[in-house]
């Protein structure tokens, strides 16, 4: 996958996939076998570690929807980008700020992300 844009788009569809198996052909075409996520909850290396970080956050914030929260600035093989989590078409309840590395097979293979707007007690 060379845009990427369009990869990042196909990474918040992994977070909003809420059928497993849909869900893990995705993280499969975005993500690097070995990939590493970390944020400020977690941490996990590997697909199965991904898919289960979001599984978890889905149980939390069921219903609500990731989306882009502004344009995708990238140079070499880095993409950082703001998303928002939150009803469709409503204001967000979470914001957060991903930067993601992209391995030479055009997939993901790190991301570290950040928290800026989180709820009380989440």
């Amino acid at each position: 996958m060379s845009d990427m844009n369009e990869l990042v788009q196909r990474y918040l569809a992994a977070w909003n996939e809420t059928d497993a198996a849909a869900r893990q052909a995705v993280l499969a075409e975005v993500f690097a076998d070995d990939a590493v996520y970390i944020d400020p909850l977690v941490s996990v290396q590997g697909r199965d570690g991904l898919d289960a970080t979001i599984a978890a956050v889905q149980g939390q914030f069921g219903g609500l929807v990731f989306s882009l929260g502004g344009a995708v600035d990238t140079h070499h093989d880095i993409a950082r980008f703001t998303w928002h989590l939150g009803p469709e078409g409503a204001e967000p309840v979470v914001i957060g700020f991903d930067v993601a590395k992209i391995g030479a097979d055009g997939r993901i293979s790190q991301v570290l992300g950040f928290l800026d707007k989180v709820p009380a007690g989440a």
